[in-house]
């Protein structure tokens, strides 16, 4: 897949806006609807803020986002120099319980995996790559 958006800058809540824009412009202008669009703002806020909060407590780091698009399909690398975390190992939560009975947290990770058509984690040596991948038309939920 050809890349049609990059951003590399240090991992902190102040550039959530940079990311988003980077990513949102890559989508759109590859033909995605402003409803997709907003699916993959939201997965990407979800795991981008885990990488802000948990990768690197005390020192920010870098955070990556590489956009690519091709067959139909949008892609969305975040690579982190964090902590190890895999999204995919969580176990989904259990939604039938009480609110008020629900561990705290989860949900994320949860929500990444439900708006996206296909999410993966690899782990390099100090590496943490993320990929994001949604199909062109609407996911049926």
């Amino acid at each position: 897949m050809p890349s049609t958006g990059h951003i590399k800058i240090p991992a902190v809540l102040e550039n959530l806006q940079a990311i988003t824009d980077c990513v949102s412009g890559a989508a759109a202008a590859a033909g995605f609807l402003p409803r997709r669009v907003g699916d993959m703002e939201l997965a990407l806020e979800e795991a981008v803020t885990n990488v802000f909060k948990y990768a690197s407590p005390g020192n920010p780091g870098e955070i990556e986002i590489t956009c690519a698009t091709g067959g139909g399909k949008f892609s969305i690398e975040i690579r982190d120099w964090g902590k190890e975390f895999d999204i995919t190992k969580l176990p989904d939560p259990d939604l039938s319980q009480n609110i008020s009975e629900r561990p705290i947290g989860g949900l994320g990770a949860y929500l990444i995996k439900r708006l996206a058509d296909d999410v993966s984690y690899r782990r390099l040596p100090g590496l943490n790559i993320l990929t994001l991948v949604f199909n062109l038309e609407i996911k049926k939920q």
